[in-house]
């Protein structure tokens, strides 16, 4: 049942997160993709894996962990404070903060989790804003990553 209500909340910030991407426009008209396309994009698989919790069927023998809404709370909680100072913080150092909680969450130490996040959050930014370049927010660390 966890899965499921995992899935919903998936399938219902997907949305949201499509819907708030709406009114995104380039700062400049000819960037080639433009800061619509990530939000939509991690929107369509955040909606694809929490449809895919809602409707696949249920394995025989999994019991429900008194635990599991504990976690998909604070998974939820993570990700909207990584919202809220996505902007102020950038989205290296958001992404590095945003992976330590959900990484402990699906248990791993806080190291790893830290130095994941770290590595997840500078690929991404390369990938994204020098790469396909998509504009990334670099907020506190604008120093280091060329400020925009």
């Amino acid at each position: 049942m966890s899965d499921r209500i995992l899935g919903a909340v998936c399938v219902v910030a997907a949305a949201g997160m499509a819907w708030a991407a709406q009114s995104y426009a380039p700062a400049i008209s000819y960037e080639p993709v433009g800061p619509r396309a990530f939000p939509r994009l991690l929107a369509g698989l955040m909606a694809i894996g929490g449809a895919w919790l809602v409707i696949r069927p249920r394995l025989a023998g999994h019991a429900f962990q008194a635990g599991a809404l504990k976690l998909i709370g604070l998974s939820a909680l993570t990700v909207f404070v990584y919202a809220l100072l996505f902007q102020l913080l950038g989205f290296t150092l958001a992404t590095a903060l945003m992976a330590v909680p959900v990484g402990m969450a699906f248990g791993g130490t806080w190291k790893q989790s830290l130095l994941g996040g770290a590595g997840l959050g500078l690929g991404l930014f390369l990938l994204f804003d020098k790469a396909l370049d998509v504009v990334l927010p670099t907020g506190l660390l604008s120093f280091i990553l060329g400020g925009r």
